[in-house]
Formats: C-alpha cells, sequence, structure tokens
C-alpha cells in the first residue's frame, strides 16, 4: 500500500508545484498584456 500511495502523492506534490507555477506565470503574462493594451 504505501509503495503505491508515495509515488501518488509524489506525483500530486509536482502536479500541485507545476499548477501553481503555471497560474503564476499566466498571470503575470495577463498583466504584462493587459498593461500594454491599456498604455498603447
Amino acid at each position: 500500500m504505501d509503495t503505491v500511495t508515495e509515488p501518488n502523492s509524489a506525483l500530486r506534490r509536482w502536479l500541485w508545484f507545476i499548477g501553481l507555477w503555471a497560474a503564476g506565470v499566466g498571470a503575470t503574462g495577463a498583466v504584462s498584456l493587459a498593461i500594454r493594451f491599456w498604455l498603447t
């Protein structure tokens, strides 16, 4: 049981990390695009 749950939790942690990173990058890109369109 433990050998199955451990990689699963690690994978879930990786997915969380990648998801948060992608959200941060996407938010930053969206804000920069909005500012660029706002100023021009």
